[in-house]
């Protein structure tokens, strides 16, 4: 008699098929999930009014304090969107490819970002869009490129600053529509971040010699 032969789920296919990929795939891979979420939320919003937006981040108010979570994730309208995706999936992409820590990077600069932007932000407004990641991002990898002092961590700064030097002016307040708390916070999240980084970084290097020389 013949036993039943199990057919392997639908997830685990999945995870197979996504093992299958090139590895410069498979880091940048979350980096696009995060962009269809963006997506799909202002797919939603559109239906819905922006209705979704007043969950940004209301400064110095307790009850805008959620709005860290979920203020990157929301956009004023598709041009604000389209906007961010491109400098996000970039310079996200290259983070995940040179420290194989995007999550835990992302996650500082999202809630140090955010956090910054509640406390400087002007009272009465409401700040959404991924814009103080893409400021992280950029500013984590100048520094990054400066601190690590690897040739491809210097060349992926010099790239930020060639592509998206320009953003610079997102500090000033020339455009009130405009969050340059939200940038300026986000920026210096990004720096705090690739400190904290690779300071961790190094330790790891001198535990690993250290080690490499008692043996």
């Amino acid at each position: 008699m013949s036993e039943p032969v199990k057919r392997p789920s639908s997830r685990r296919q999945v995870i197979d098929q996504l093992r299958s990929y090139p590895v410069w795939i498979q880091r940048a891979l979350p980096v696009l999930g995060l962009v269809v979420v963006m997506w799909a939320l202002e797919i939603v919003d559109l239906f819905l009014g922006g209705w979704l937006n007043q969950f940004g981040i209301q400064p110095l108010d307790p009850a805008g304090l959620p709005g860290i979570l979920f203020a990157p994730l929301l956009h004023s309208g598709f041009g604000h969107l389209l906007s961010n995706t491109l400098p996000f999936l970039v310079m996200g992409a290259m983070i995940a490819w040179l420290t194989r820590k995007w999550w835990l990077l992302t996650a500082g600069i999202w809630l140090l970002g955010g956090f910054g932007t509640w406390l400087i932000g002007g009272l009465g407004t409401n700040h959404i869009g991924a814009s103080v990641i893409v400021y992280g991002y950029a500013a984590f990898l100048v520094t990054y490129g400066v601190l690590s002092r690897r040739f491809t961590a210097i060349a992926a700064a010099v790239v930020v600053v060639l592509l998206y030097g320009g953003i610079v002016w997102g500090f000033l307040p020339i455009n009130p529509r405009v969050s340059w708390q939200g940038h300026l916070a986000g920026a210096a999240a990004g720096v705090v971040v690739a400190f904290a980084d690779t300071r961790q970084a190094r330790r790891d290097l001198r535990e690993r010699r250290d080690g490499e020389l008692m043996r």
